[in-house]
């Protein structure tokens, strides 16, 4: 900085001097001072005039302009200009010679063809004649607030270049046809937010400032939306540094605005801008903001997308599942909202994009399960988002599972049979089923669903590789259980009925031995007509029951019959 003033000062001094007149006034500016002579600045400058007549001093030596803006370089073109000597007005300085002009009152006003007016027909006739032009301009009022909006600068800027980007979005005249989105890049969020809005206003398309808000997110916020490797990135990074909090802030105004349009967006990006929300640790609202326009496409997310926002940047943990839950739970809601008003019924019908969504969700469920801290509440409360009707087959989520208790082999039967209480076994492909019978991690209940199901297909006589309507098979289940238990009661009162017939016959002595022969040979009948029906009762082909049809006074079988399981062996 000080060798950029003193290079000005001897760039100054060497035009000055050449007036070959003693000089009588410094000027400061900043660090800088400037040596030169009253009558050529006053000639010009009505403030530096003003300054001079209204001073106390007899003979004033020293002006301090150090809140001139732009600096020492900008007041250096400046007294140039007072001495008439030449040099060249860009892009670059124009906006900051127009505000010098005007807080040093060089205009027309006071002079001809005063500094104001040339720099106004450089506006006008060259700066904001392209689009290009336009936003280096408006980049640099950046630093000269708020005298460029008082000067209608930076709307003249933003005005011409919301319709000259408007115009190349429908009329690409380079080739990327994108090519204007690169040059907004170059704006600080303020500006780049005026516009959108303007183009908004203009009525551009929502795909439009899609591809405008894309590429000015991914350059402003390069290592965390673009960057999915997260290399050189820890959790501890989210902390509330100067770079973290800006970015927070820049990010919070992106989503302030996104237009309204919800396929504008493809939804990795959302789910990019998503998981650097979290990261950041944004604001409630920006996140439901997000997570709100996710699950309206849910349908078209991978699980990749889902990944991405489940894992820290250096994937070594995950992040609260909370966002995937609400996310996958606004989108069955959407879902349900919708089958009711077209007069539907959501638990017997799913649209396609359910049943997508479904399977996308088993298959992260899979992802994610082979990860310790991932709790059994936390995976069973995103399986159950789901509706079961939405799964035709629980094949994935049977996986989902399997990776699970494989991953966490310490936990006991009950625990075990939580994290299967979120799969239909009976919806299992015969594949499926298969190894399920073999998975010696599956609990015991489970295995027993998936073998009692082939049996009853072989019974029936099914074709194995059709699966059979799992509501029917599992009220067939059910009413054969009931008929299992209904036979054993039977079996008991059979039991206590011969032990009393026992104790009758102990009891009674050898003069009642032809009473005792009389009511044996009646009470068979009765025994046998039970036993015969019990018999017809029971649904196992090949179970054992007790006939009682050859019972006699002195050999009667005491032994409790053996209560039977169901079983397919």
């Amino acid at each position: 900085m000080a060798n950029r003033h003193s290079l000005a000062m001897e760039r100054t001094g060497q035009w000055v001097f050449s007036q070959e007149i003693p000089t009588d006034v410094i000027v400061v500016v900043g660090e800088a001072n400037f040596s030169l002579h009253k009558f050529m600045l006053v000639a010009k400058s009505n403030h530096i005039r003003k300054m001079i007549l209204e001073s106390k001093e007899a003979d004033l030596a020293k002006i301090n302009l150090s809140d001139i803006p732009g600096g020492p370089e900008i007041f250096e073109k400046a007294a140039k200009f007072c001495y008439g000597v030449n040099f060249e007005i860009t892009v670059h300085n124009v906006a900051a010679l127009r505000c010098a002009a005007e807080y040093l009152q060089m205009t027309d006003k006071y002079c001809d063809n005063n500094l104001a007016g040339r720099t106004e027909d450089f506006l006008s006739q060259v700066a904001l004649t392209t689009l290009s032009g336009a936003l280096v301009v408006l980049k640099s009022c950046e630093d000269l607030l708020p005298m460029a909006e008082d000067l209608k600068i930076v709307q003249r800027c933003v005005e011409i270049a919301s319709a000259k980007a408007c115009v190349e979005a429908n009329f690409p005249s380079r080739s990327p046809p994108n090519w204007w989105t690169e040059e907004l890049t170059i704006l600080d969020i303020n500006f780049f937010e005026k516009i959108i809005t303007s183009m908004k206003s203009r009525g551009a398309k929502g795909l439009t400032l899609a591809s405008a808000i894309i590429t000015y997110t991914e350059r402003s916020l390069r290592d965390l939306v673009r960057d999915h490797s997260g290399n050189g990135i820890k959790s501890s990074d989210s902390s509330d540094s100067d770079l973290r909090t800006r970015q927070r802030d820049l990010l919070e105004s992106i989503v302030t605005l996104l237009p309204s349009d919800k396929s504008a967006f493809p939804i990795n990006f959302l789910c990019c801008l998503l998981r650097t929300a979290i990261f950041l640790r944004a604001e409630n609202r920006c996140k439901h903001e997000l997570e709100k326009r996710i699950s309206l496409i849910l349908e078209h997310v991978t699980v990749d997308d889902l990944l991405v926002l489940s894992f820290t940047y250096d994937g070594e943990r995950l992040f609260d599942l909370e966002s995937v839950r609400r996310i996958v739970s606004g989108f069955v809601e959407k879902e349900k909202n919708v089958a009711v008003f077209n007069a539907g019924d959501f638990k017997e019908v799913c649209s396609t994009a359910m049943q997508r969504v479904a399977k996308t969700v088993d298959a992260y469920l899979g992802e994610i399960a082979t990860y310790g801290d991932l709790s059994i509440s936390k995976f069973n409360g995103i399986a159950n988002l789901v509706p079961k009707v939405a799964r035709k087959v629980d094949d994935d989520l049977y996986r989902a599972i399997d990776i699970y208790l494989k991953a966490h082999p310490n936990l006991d039967e009950i625990e075990r049979e939580k994290v299967c209480s979120v799969m239909d076994p009976l919806k299992l492909s015969y594949e499926a089923r298969v190894h399920a019978s073999q998975n010696k991690r599956l609990p015991v209940q489970i295995v027993l669903h998936a073998l009692y199901y082939d049996q009853l297909k072989l019974r029936s006589g099914a074709d194995d590789h059709k699966t059979p309507d799992a509501i029917t098979t599992r009220n067939q289940l059910q009413a054969d259980v009931s008929l299992v238990k209904e036979n054993e009661a039977l079996r008991t009162e059979l039991l206590k009925m011969k032990m009393y017939i026992q104790d009758m016959q102990k009891s009674s002595g050898p003069t009642q031995g032809t009473s005792s022969k009389v009511t044996s040979a009646r009470k068979p009948t009765f025994f046998s007509s039970v036993s015969k029906t019990l018999g017809k009762l029971n649904p196992f082909k090949h179970g054992i029951s007790k006939d009682t049809s050859n019972l006699d006074d002195g050999m009667l079988d005491l032994t409790k019959p053996r209560r039977r399981r169901f079983s397919i062996s």
